[in-house]
This record gives structure tokens, C-alpha cells and sequence, in this order.
């Protein structure tokens, strides 16, 4: 069942208002299969074989994190346990994952782009958004020709694949990329969008999760274009804020500006409203040792990044990813005093983990974020309490000092040393941090 709010919207929905003449071109990059595709790259001898990227399997129960192309023909499932992997696909073929060589092919490839536009935007390690609207002229005219000039650039100087969507705005290009994979091109114009987008499942719109879709199957919102007619009374009633962002999402009138990236800041440069890390585990969080570890290390680096901008925070956030269901949800708290302080964000961190996580093999952890906002200026005046943080926050500036002169990991709490698994990893230097994510005001 599809409804209209007016006439007027009904116009919107079938003619977005961006005239051609004037729509922005924007390409998403999505490298294929991507951990994997590195691994096949650095390693000759695993072409063409089935291959999946999974955590020391001496170190954990087993968890596929990615797939290479050859093993998807046997079912095998991101976060299925290697032993049910191997019982579809007997020569799997299981790597170890080396994020600090996905991180340099990362590089690499936006150094590449960087070369068609300035306005390139990461969406994690594997995929990114290039806005051509102001250099396309520089590079032929023709949108198509860069993207298959950059996908043969990409194959022949990486060695790996990309799919590429080519769209008027950010959640087109996306669509395009993920509509056919691997080694595609797929663009989305004004002319097909209503046969290729519209008709879509509407799970397929980005940031249209399992929960989301479900309640809008319930409401006979079944495909894209449902979405992009649907009543916005109901979806703000439904959902919120966010159902109307969907909305605009489905009718093509996402405005969102593709950000130019800092690599020094390993950020994407916007109005910064928050500051947040999260992580992938390099292996199942069964247990309260290990689940802390990753929480004081995430906060490590949330607490460092508010000392360097010379803020504080009142209200922390954590998000969790479930390890069996890929399923995920957030909690947050604020408190009555800002602080900067590592063991105060960690140790409220931890607090809300435990008030809303069992911890436990049947309901591991497969990631976490932390969060800080509500930010102020840390030089504000303020009413000292008899017990606060400044004294915590002095012996941090005294340890960032250090860690600026000689590395992230030349001191690092007891905590974070209980899981093996993170030992090597620093958490702040090494990982693409968004102080906001896709939806920034």
C-alpha cells in the first residue's frame, strides 16, 4: 500500500527537485571482499582459492570475518564459526588478519582517488564516497569512463577488485555499488532509478537495518519506492526523526556533502559534536576480562583525542555488536560534572556494558564502540567539587606527553593487557575515527 501525504509530495517522490542539469555526480567505491582481497594480493598462491580472514583460531572459538569471492559459492557466512565454514567448504583455506596491511591498502586506494577529486569520504577501511561534480570536466566528462578507469587503476596497481556505484547523491552511489558485485559498475540516473532503486527491497537502503525493515513490512512498506511514498506522519510517529531521513533517503533528496578526509587527523573534517572509537574484536568477547580490556583501550582513545581538542564530555555512549546475530544497540548516560578523564569515560563505559550485556560464550561481543559528547570548552571556568577529575586529568596530560614522544604504546594500563589479542594494537594511531557519523547537523 503506498500513500502520499499531497499532491506536492507525490510531484517530490516521482521528480526529485535537484534538476538534472544541476544533480552532483558522485561515485562509491567499494573494494571486494576486501580483507580477503588483500591477503590474495599479498599472497600469489592464494588466488583463485577459497579463502576466509578469521581471528587465531588457537586464541578463539572461530569467527569468519570476511570471505573471498571463490568461497562464497559454498554458503559461508560473515561470523559463522570456522568449524561450520570448513564443514561447507573442506579446503578453506583460513588466514590470520593483519589490519595494520588493510589499513596501507586502504591508503593506497584514496591516494588513488584523491587523484579525480579532493572530496573523498571514508565509510570505513574498504569503502569510499568521491564527489566528481567539480572535476569531472578535468577527467573527460563522462562519469563512467573515470569509474572504469579507476576500477582498472585499483585492479592493476592493488591487485584487488572494487564495485562502484555512480549516483546524484551519496545513498544513490551506494545502492549502485552494492547492486552488483563483484568487479561491477552500476549507475543510477534519472532515467533508471525508478526500475533499479524503487523496485529494491527496502532493506537494501542504507541504514535500513532488520528491526527497521520489519516494522515497515508491517505497514505494507515493502520496496524502496514504498518508502520514498509513504506517509510522513506515520514514519515520524513510527520512527522518529530518522523515518523521515529514510524518507528523503528513498526519494532521492539526501544532501548530505561528501567531506574531504585529513589523513593526519585520520578524520573526516566536519563540526565536531562527539568523539568516538569502536572496533571489530579480532576474535569473540566471551568473557568480563576480555570485554573490559577492549572498553578501557576504546576509551583510551576517546579520553586522549577530548585532552588533545581541549574539551570535555558529559555523556558517554557505547554500542554493541552481538556476536551471533550481528544485531546491535547503544546505551548512554550523562553526568553531572564534563571530564576529559580516562578511568571516569571507561569506567562509566563499563558500567553501562554490564547494566545491559551478559558477557558469556552463548552471548559473545563481536564489537564495541565508545562514545563522549555533550562536549564543553575544558578551559571554562567551573566549580571545582572536593572529588573530581582534575587531578586524573593532570597525570593523563602528563602520559599523553609521553605517548606523544615515544608512541600510543609506551604506557598502557594492566587491564588492557589481560586479552592477548589486543596487545599490538593501538587503538588511537591506528584506526579511522568519525567524531559524528552519517547523520551531522
Amino acid at each position: 500500500m503506498r500513500t502520499t501525504t499531497d499532491r506536492a509530495g507525490e510531484r517530490a517522490a516521482g521528480a526529485p527537485q535537484t534538476g538534472a542539469g544541476t544533480d552532483r555526480v558522485i561515485l562509491h567505491v567499494d573494494m571486494n571482499s576486501f580483507y580477503a582481497g588483500v591477503e590474495q594480493a599479498e599472497h600469489p598462491e592464494l588466488r583463485g582459492k577459497p579463502i576466509a580472514v578469521a581471528g587465531k583460531q588457537e586464541l578463539r572459538h572461530g569467527i569468519i570475518l570476511t570471505k573471498s569471492i571463490e568461497a562464497k559459492p559454498y554458503g559461508i557466512k560473515t561470523a559463522e564459526a570456522i568449524w561450520e565454514a570448513r564443514q561447507k567448504c573442506p579446503d578453506l583455506i583460513v588466514v590470520a588478519p593483519n589490519y595494520k596491511l588493510y589499513q596501507r591498502y586502504s591508503a593506497m586506494a584514496r591516494s588513488i582517488y584523491y587523484q579525480y577529486s579532493d572530496l573523498v569520504e571514508p565509510f570505513g577501511l574498504d569503502e569510499c564516497w568521491v564527489d566528481l561534480s567539480g572535476s569531472l570536466n578535468l577527467h573527460g566528462g563522462n562519469a563512467r569512463l573515470v569509474a572504469e578507469e579507476l576500477s582498472e587503476r585499483i585492479k592493476a596497481e592493488l591487485g584487488v577488485t572494487v564495485s562502484i556505484g555512480i549516483g546524484w547523491d551519496k545513498i544513490t552511489a551506494k545502492f549502485g555499488s552494492d547492486y552488483k558485485k563483484p568487479d561491477a559498475i552500476t549507475e543510477i540516473s534519472r532515467a533508471n532509478y525508478r526500475e533499479l532503486f524503487w523496485e529494491a527491497p527496502v532493506g537494501e537502503l542504507l541504514y535500513v537495518g532488520t528491526k527497521t525493515e520489519r516494522k515497515l513490512r508491517e505497514y505494507s512498506v515493502r520496496t524502496i519506492g514504498d518508502l520514498a511514498h509513504a506517509s510522513a506522519r506515520y514514519l515520524q510517529g513510527r520512527f522518529g526523526k530518522i523515518g523521515l531521513v529514510l524518507r528523503c533517503f528513498a526519494r532521492g533528496e539526501d544532501t548530505t556533502p561528501v567531506k574531504a578526509y585529513d589523513p593526519k587527523a585520520r578524520d573526516v573534517l566536519r563540526s565536531i559534536k562527539s568523539y568516538g572509537n569502536g572496533l571489530t574484536a579480532p576474535h569473540d568477547i566471551c568473557c568480563e576480562r576480555d570485554a573490559k580490556a577492549l572498553i578501557y583501550l576504546l576509551a583510551e582513545s576517546v579520553a586522549q583525542r577530548l585532552r588533545e581538542d581541549g574539551v570535555r564530555a558529559r555523556t558517554v555512549a557505547i554500542a554493541v555488536r552481538d556476536g551471533s546475530e550481528l544485531s546491535s544497540f547503544t546505551r548512554q548516560c550523562t553526568r553531572y560534572e564534563a571530564t576529559a578523564a580516562t578511568t571516569v569515560i571507561a569506567k562509566t563505559a563499563w558500567e553501562l556494558l554490564l547494566a545491559h550485556q551478559t558477557i558469556s560464550p552463548l552471548t559473545p561481543i563481536r564489537g564495541l564502540m565508545v562514545r563522549a559528547s555533550g562536549l564543553e570548552d575544558a578551559y571554562y571556568h567551573r566549580q571545582l567539587a572536593l572529588f573530581d577529575d582534575t587531578r586524573q586529568e593532570d597525570l593523563d596530560h602528563a602520559i599523553d606527553s609521553l605517548r606523544g614522544r615515544f608512541g600510543n604504546t609506551i604506557i598502557q594500563r594492566g587491564i588492557e593487557l589481560a586479552d592477548p589479542a589486543l596487545l599490538d594494537l593501538d587503538i588511537k594511531g591506528d584506526n579511522t575515527v568519525h567524531p559524528v557519523g552519517y547523520f551531522h547537523v
